[in-house]
């Protein structure tokens, strides 16, 4: 019995400082090292090299990633949309990160839409628990945020691309 309880214990305290992690992610990079964490912890899943573009895409359209590339171009009006609909840190946190988590997966070698929605489920269930946000936007859809806002309604001009710097930082110096 005591080893079921250390177990609930450490899921316990997994699913909290997850939690606190999104909560207080700042930016891009800092949710997508998450990203890549939790698919790491839940998966046993990991690829190094990733860069994140974002871009102004249809609004129907939340990122993609093309097969064979290390590229991930999320959509900045959309991020632009959520943030200014919610007004909440955590709440554009647990939308690019549902949408990232989707496309890293993409990257990862999971192609069908169906798996990787499946998938992110699974993760965030693990990571940060059923009753999370990022829970129920994966078990139904990121959209439901900016639910009831008329996106086919909305132009947005388009801006060049923008790569996000130092995405990836090495864990360790080169010796040269």
């Amino acid at each position: 019995m005591k080893a079921k309880e250390s177990l609930t214990e450490k899921d316990f305290s997994k699913i909290e400082s997850y939690r606190l992690r999104i909560d207080e992610a700042e930016g891009f990079r800092g949710v997508w090292e998450i990203v890549k964490d939790t698919v790491k912890v839940s998966l046993g899943e990991h690829r190094l090299g990733m860069l994140l573009f974002l871009d102004d895409l249809p609004l129907h359209l939340g990122a993609y990633h093309q097969l064979g590339t290390n590229n991930i171009v999320l959509n900045r009006s959309l991020v632009n949309i959520v943030e200014a609909v919610t007004k909440s840190k955590k709440l554009v946190n647990a939308f690019v990160y549902s949408i990232l988590t989707h496309e890293y997966l993409h990257a990862l070698g999971h192609v069908s839409e169906a798996e990787v929605r499946s998938l992110v489920y699974d993760v965030s269930r693990e990571c940060f628990g059923e009753d999370h946000i990022l829970t129920m936007l994966a078990e139904k859809t990121p959209w439901m945020l900016i639910k009831g806002i008329p996106l086919n309604d909305i132009t947005v001009p388009k801006q060049a691309m923008e790569l996000i710097k130092d995405l990836e930082k090495p864990n360790q110096r080169y010796i040269v």
